[in-house]
């Protein structure tokens, strides 16, 4: 069961710092254009995903061996759902845009920024709670 605290600590620290943190900032230090932010940002949300993915999978493994409080396997559930949103609907139509703003287009602004941020915060929020009833029980 401990693993399986970490693991979950482990991934809310990582959105914590890359969503909310990282993703945010990039785009205010000096000389880094929409372009270079997009580019950047396009490598480090593929690479936390499928550490996500990974983190996910691990704390299956990591429970399969136990019995794991109701509320942890609701706020896990919660917290993979909102990641397979991300994956499935959302980050498609922001990796289009940004396929379309890295070719030179002056694509439009797009909600989905706004759909992904909802869905980190359920996550976090999710992950939190799960974490804690994992180390209360």
């Amino acid at each position: 069961m401990s693993f399986a605290v970490a693991l979950t600590f482990v991934w809310l620290g990582m959105v914590l710092a890359i969503s909310f943190l990282e993703a945010p900032l990039k785009f205010r230090a000096p000389g880094v254009t929409l372009q270079i932010g997009l580019g950047i940002g396009r490598l480090v949300f593929r690479a936390l995903n499928t550490v996500e993915v990974v983190l996910a999978v691990g704390i299956v493994i990591a429970l399969a061996v136990s019995r794991p409080p109701v509320g942890f396997v609701v706020a896990f559930g919660v917290a993979v759902a909102a990641l397979a949103v991300q994956l499935l609907a959302v980050r498609p139509r922001l990796t289009r845009r940004s396929d379309a703003v890295l070719a030179g287009e002056d694509a439009p602004r797009s909600r989905g920024h706004y759909a992904y941020v909802g869905l980190e915060t359920v996550k976090v929020i999710a992950l939190l709670v799960g974490g804690i009833v994992l180390l209360a029980g």
